[in-house]
């Protein structure tokens, strides 16, 4: 950690890196959120499978923790040598004219994703730790169906739901396509990635959206 922490380089591929793992997992997280709508026990089903799978959970979900916290850290640590490197304060500064928006407030939009990603873990994760290890209730594969619902009876949660979605939208519009730019493929696919990158920050989210107004209009 130190040696990527100190290299400019290596930062840089270790945030492309961890970010297109944290995109592969979404995507993943998405096809299985979304077949709460379609089917509550092929829900039901897959989510026993994750929730009980040596490798899921003893393998996968740790390096999926790691690498949450390895691509804010590194964020965080781009953004204060960024600020580092530029010590003087000019009066005025059009950072439009040489960048978007989104590229200019990638680590503000980056943090509310962190407090949501937060937010997630102790709305799932914390419980189903609860339930299974310390309250060592007997296992009942027809539960999360029913527990994933009931997460968006609240009016208040489904809207930050569906705010952080937006926000993490921004955020993927400008770094799904850095990513591959920082890692050395800009080239004749550019476009085309390009492309790809602004269809997934879109309709990922979106998809999320849906799914948590889905269950919230069902709720009322």
């Amino acid at each position: 950690m130190g040696g990527i922490l100190n290299s400019s380089i290596a930062r840089k591929v270790a945030m492309a890196l961890s970010g297109l793992f944290l995109v592969l997992f979404l995507l993943q997280h998405f096809i299985i959120n979304f077949t709460s709508v379609l089917s509550a026990e092929s829900f039901n089903e897959i989510s026993h499978f994750m929730g009980t799978n040596f490798i899921v959970q003893f393998l996968i979900q740790p390096i999926l923790i790691f690498g949450v916290i390895l691509h804010f850290v590194l964020g965080i640590v781009l953004e204060y040598r960024n600020r580092s490197a530029r010590p003087i304060n000019y009066v005025r500064f059009n950072g439009s004219a040489n960048s978007s928006w989104m590229s200019r407030n990638m680590i503000y939009t980056g943090l509310v994703v962190l407090a949501f990603l937060g937010l997630h873990f102790y709305d799932f994760w914390v419980p189903e730790i609860v339930h299974k290890y310390v309250e060592s209730h007997p296992e009942d594969p027809t539960r999360y169906y029913h527990e994933t619902v009931a997460k968006f009876e609240s009016p208040v949660r489904t809207g930050l739901y569906v705010l952080s979605f937006i926000l993490l939208s921004l955020h993927l519009y400008h770094g799904f396509s850095s990513s591959f730019q920082s890692m050395g493929w800009a080239n004749k696919y550019a476009k085309g990635l390009r492309g790809f990158t602004v269809a997934y920050a879109i309709l990922i989210p979106l998809g999320f959206i849906f799914i948590a107004l889905y269950h919230y209009f069902n709720n009322v």
